[in-house]
């Protein structure tokens, strides 16, 4: 026994990070109850280890909104400067991981959660939070999918910070180990592309449905979507804003969004039907001045001679009843609920 104690505290001098950003001050966390004697002086793995840890799922990554400040904002550590990525953008980075335990177990995050190294959850210097990461160790091949919520490491080569079970799982607890890091976009969890291995499913074509377009309001011929307890003769028509001048529509708005063609099965929130994408693009941008919120649902779909503007995925039809409810009494439109299959 006298033997295995060097090894823990070399293990522990080797694991977490030398420190933490601090949780946001917009938001203040809950206060954590210290354990039995304090907190630890040393971080490490727990005296006493849950079993079956390596059956812990992985992250499930779901559209969350990127919040604005907080932890998001400049922050300087160790008088080193770092810029947090401000919006939904890629990134793959290869580098060194650790592992944070028991330390800082129960206290909270850079977001303001309370962290549990049982979680699979990870911290990262930059990605914007909340985020979805892909970490592989190259040297086993295994993979793990983790939720960012939180700030670290501040080492130099490291790149991200595991929870301790999120380490085991890629046989990382020895110490610091070499991985590969993506981080899952929107787009990757809108589609279902972020599941290794599996390529989106094309949708099938259900029976065809009446949309009205926001030209004439005549109805245009859809087959890629059906419409949830919706008769033709009540579906609304777009409420875009006219214009002949599709340069001066988009001045100084974001690019084009790139057209889908592909969806993830599931309830989607249809608010309009347009013939050309500049269309829209530009009720696109009036619905994030008013509810920037829905950021990270919208998407615009090209089904025959229509742009579908559209917010989803949602699981279950209720899901996108209520979130067509809430847009309805948001921004006085009247949504639409459709259903990819």
């Amino acid at each position: 026994m006298s033997k295995s104690l060097p090894a823990l505290v070399l293990l522990a001098l080797l694991v977490g990070c030398a420190s933490r950003a601090p949780a946001p001050s917009t938001a203040p966390a809950p206060r954590p109850t210290p354990p039995a004697g304090g907190w630890p002086a040393r971080d490490g793995p727990d005296a006493v280890i849950p079993p079956d840890l390596h059956k812990v799922p992985d992250a499930a990554p779901k559209l969350e909104n990127i919040r604005k400040g907080g932890p998001n904002k400049p922050y300087e550590v160790l008088g080193q400067r770092y810029e947090p990525m401000a919006g939904d953008e890629p990134l793959i980075e290869r580098g060194l991981a650790s592992w944070y335990g028991r330390k800082f177990h129960g206290r909270p995050t850079a977001s303001g959660e309370i962290y549990n190294m049982y979680a699979m959850t990870a911290a990262h210097p930059t990605m914007p939070i909340p985020s979805y990461a892909r970490v592989r160790n190259p040297k086993n091949g295994r993979e793990i999918i983790v939720r960012v919520n939180d700030r670290g490491p501040f080492h130099r080569g490291r790149i991200i910070d595991l929870s301790y079970t999120a380490a085991l799982k890629l046989d990382l607890l020895r110490g610091v180990g070499a991985v590969e890091l993506e981080r899952l976009t929107y787009e990757d969890i809108r589609t279902g592309a972020w599941m290794r291995g599996s390529e989106p499913a094309a949708p099938v074509e259900p029976p065809p449905v009446y949309v009205a377009s926001e030209a004439s309001g005549a109805p245009a011929l859809s087959t890629t979507a059906s419409v949830a307890a919706v008769p033709p003769a009540a579906m609304p028509a777009a409420t875009a804003v006219p214009t002949t001048d599709p340069a001066a529509l988009l001045a100084d708005e974001a690019p084009l969004p790139q057209i889908r063609t592909v969806a993830a099965p599931g309830f989607w929130v249809q608010l309009g039907a347009f013939s050309q994408l500049a269309g829209a693009e530009s009720f696109r941008q009036q619905l994030l001045k008013e509810a920037d919120w829905m950021a990270p649902l919208l998407a615009v779909f090209k089904d025959r001679a229509l742009h579908r503007l559209q917010a989803g995925p949602y699981p279950t039809r209720e899901d996108a009843r209520q979130a067509a409810e809430r847009v309805r009494q948001a921004l006085a439109l009247q949504p639409v609920v459709v259903e990819r299959r």
